[in-house]
């Protein structure tokens, strides 16, 4: 019985730090960039695009495709590097629960 208190209790903390990670998801931010550079976004830890720098040399018409291209390599950049953080910052928060392997939280 005292470890299924136990297991209670350590739910309900985890419950509580969980709302708050997920307040505070708005204030991480994490830049995605690609041709070494000349394109670089901005994401907050829900996922939003908060911001896009783009070199100039890249406003010419046979370079549209090219910019195409650019801006979805560091969208990707950005998110991978969001979602490495947010999994980080979970791992932090469950050590030591029981929890299955493979199993993503927030669920």
């Amino acid at each position: 019985m005292k470890d299924i208190m136990g297991m209670m209790k350590k739910a309900q903390e985890l419950q509580g730090k969980m709302q708050e990670f997920q307040q505070n998801l708005g204030n991480v931010t994490m830049e995605g960039r690609s041709g070494g550079g000349l394109v670089t976004l901005t994401m907050n830890g829900k996922g939003e695009l908060t911001g896009i720098k783009i070199d100039p040399s890249l406003f010419r018409d046979d370079e549209v495709e090219v910019l195409e291209d650019l801006l979805i390599a560091a969208h990707k950049d950005a998110k991978d590097k969001v979602e490495a953080e947010v999994q980080g910052k979970m791992a932090e928060m469950t050590a030591g629960l029981p929890i299955p392997p493979g199993m993503k939280l927030p669920f």
